[in-house]
Order: structure tokens, then C-alpha cells, then sequence
């Protein structure tokens, strides 16, 4: 189970840290119903999240090991196209990103958000997992590493966990500061949107390449076992 939680703690870090999330958390947080809203945010980003991996779980099932517990052959393979794909979007990117971070952009959708309704919020961080060219390839390939490493059942629940844990981190931040800091946050948290509207698409590039780097080298490592 260490060594599972090894190769998925870097996939869960990048979910953490896609600034995307974060920025969103945020203008939820600014909501007439800021409190609310906020805690069914989270919710639905934890929900999409277990529920993202633990499909994965079970569409791998036993048949992601081989007999010595090591990951199956087509294992591999997934994990080479899943890298393929996020060098390709960490390139593409890094080409777009803006040659003066001042001048970055947000998607049109954030500026909706305010009008949104609670259950509308709440699918809104789903469909963020769930749907999102970004963090969906990171949660298909943490729940993979999982299923293919041979884990009892209860271990892959709790390696599953502990992904959805960390990756949630980075919404939990500013919802956690607050709910605590009060008219003092609002400085805090608008600091935190700049920053990341800012270095968004620089942030994402770079992390997508090197973790597309290495479920590559994952893959192959596998094929050629």
C-alpha cells in the first residue's frame, strides 16, 4: 500500500493545486450565501472525486494484476495513452498561456457563478472532476495505480481516501480560512484569485508534462516487465 500511495500522491497534489478549483471555490465563497454554497462546493468536489475513482476501481477490478500481484499488460498501456495525452495538454498550454501573466484571462463561466443555485453549485464542482479535461486523466490514473497494484479491497478504499483527501486540499484551504477569518478572509482569498488567475495556465502546463512524463515512463515500465 506504500508504494501505491507513492505514485498516487503526486497525481493528488496536482488536483490540489490546479488553480481552476481554487479560483471557483473562491467566487462561490463571494456569494450572497457564500457559507452554503461553499460546504456544497467542497461536497460535490469530494463526491466527484470518490466517485470518478471509485468507477475506475471497479471497471479495473481483479483483472488490473496479474497473478504476482504486478499490474496487468494493458495496465501499461492506459497509462502511456493517459501520459500521451497530458504532455499534449500541458503543451498546448504552455503555448497559450499569456506573455504577460497580468493579462491572463478567466473562463466566461466564473463570471456566472454568483447567479448559480446551491444545487447548481454543487454540480459545478462535480462536473469539474468529473468533466474536466484537467483533473479527470489525474483521478483516472491515481484510481488505475490503485486497482492494478493488487490491494486488498479494504486497502484500495482506504488508498482511494486518501487521494480524494489530498486532492481535496486545495478547495479546503480557502473554504477553511473563511469560515474562520470572517470580513478578514475576503483580503486573504482575493489575494489567492489574483495569483492563480495569473499563473493559471503556467502552473497547469508545467504540472501536466512532468506527470504526463512519468505515467509514460509508468507504462512502459510495465510493458516491459
Amino acid at each position: 500500500m506504500g508504494q501505491v500511495l507513492g505514485d498516487v500522491l503526486g497525481f493528488a497534489a496536482a488536483v490540489a493545486i490546479s488553480p481552476l478549483p481554487i479560483i471557483a471555490m473562491i467566487l462561490v465563497l463571494a456569494t450572497p450565501r457564500g457559507r452554503l454554497n461553499g460546504l456544497l462546493f467542497a461536497a460535490g468536489w469530494v463526491l466527484g472525486l470518490s466517485a470518478l475513482g471509485g468507477v475506475v476501481l471497479a471497471i479495473v477490478g481483479p483483472d488490473g494484476s496479474s497473478a504476482d500481484s504486478q499490474p496487468a499488460t494493458w495496465v501499461g498501456g492506459l497509462k502511456i495513452v493517459l501520459g500521451v495525452l497530458l504532455v499534449l495538454f500541458g503543451a498546448r498550454q504552455w503555448r497559450r498561456r499569456p506573455a504577460d501573466a497580468s493579462e491572463a484571462q478567466l473562463p466566461k463561466w466564473m463570471a456566472t457563478i454568483d447567479r448559480l443555485t446551491p444545487l447548481k453549485v454543487f454540480g459545478l464542482a462535480v462536473a469539474l472532476v468529473a468533466l474536466n479535461a484537467k483533473n479527470a486523466p489525474l483521478t483516472i490514473a491515481a484510481g488505475a495505480s490503485i486497482a492494478s497494484a493488487g490491494l486488498p479491497v479494504g486497502q484500495q478504499i482506504a488508498s482511494l481516501a486518501i487521494f480524494v483527501l489530498i486532492g481535496s486540499l486545495g478547495l479546503l484551504a480557502p473554504l477553511g480560512v473563511f469560515l474562520v477569518g470572517g470580513e478578514r478572509a475576503k483580503t486573504t482569498l482575493g489575494g489567492w484569485k489574483d495569483w492563480a488567475a495569473q499563473h493559471n495556465v503556467a502552473v497547469m502546463a508545467v504540472l501536466f508534462f512532468v506527470l504526463g512524463l512519468k505515467l509514460i515512463g509508468d507504462g512502459i515500465g510495465i510493458l516491459t516487465s
